[in-house]
């Protein structure tokens, strides 16, 4: 009980953190990852739990999975509205639909680590009307996944260098480019994807307008 005290009574920072990883799936502009690790050095100075702040920002992570899918579930029009104005973000979130149906829980953790693939993949699944308890139970791993490796990561660099600055620095310089490599390889398999269909619709036009021999 003390360290639950501690963790939302050392600092605001903490609370703050957590809010912005809420809030990261409605606005994907903010900088969750950079608080957190931010969060994890001054956990760190403060002798509060990695472990605790990492369950805090699991649970605050699926929890605006949560709402965003409940909202966008009881107003499909809206979501469909919203991927609509974002350009390319109606191709994704018919690309991430599809890749739910054979590779569910690569494509759920994965979009997770893709910024803006999080809000993508809770907008596309919250306009169908598919029952959405298999991907909120990987929406959860995804949750557990993400918080364990950002908070893991701001962990690691604080015991590796001797000053805080240099660790927040090199976590946060290590975070983008893992979510960048990520990115480019959900963008390659979505490129293939569409060119493997192009080819497919090619093939099939090919063999409706071929002339048929007449004996």
């Amino acid at each position: 009980m003390s360290e639950v005290l501690d963790l939302f009574g050392s600092s605001w920072f903490f609370i703050a953190a957590l809010l912005a990883v809420l809030s990261d799936a409605f606005l994907p502009i903010v900088p969750s990852g950079t608080m957190v690790i931010a969060a994890t050095l001054q956990a760190s100075e403060t002798h509060t739990s990695p472990v605790l702040l990492g369950v805090g920002v699991a649970i605050a992570s699926f929890t605006g999975d949560l709402l965003l899918l409940r909202i966008a579930r009881r107003g499909a029009a809206w979501a469909q509205r919203r991927l609509d104005r974002k350009p390319g973000a109606a191709g994704a979130a018919a690309y991430l639909l599809e890749a739910l149906e054979t590779r569910r829980a690569r494509t759920i953790v994965a979009a997770r680590f893709v910024p803006g693939g999080r809000s993508v993949l809770d907008l596309a699944v919250g306009t169908t009307a598919t029952p959405p308890r298999r991907f909120l139970r990987w929406s959860a791993v995804s949750a557990a996944v993400w918080a364990a490796y950002i908070v893991g990561l701001g962990y690691l660099n604080e015991h590796t260098f001797d000053t805080s600055w240099l660790s927040f620095a090199v976590s946060c310089v290590a975070a983008t480019t893992i979510s960048a490599v990520i990115a480019r390889m959900v963008q390659r398999q979505r490129r293939n994807a569409r060119e493997a269909a192009t080819a497919a619709a090619d093939a099939d036009d090919h063999l409706t307008t071929a002339p048929v021999a007449v004996s």
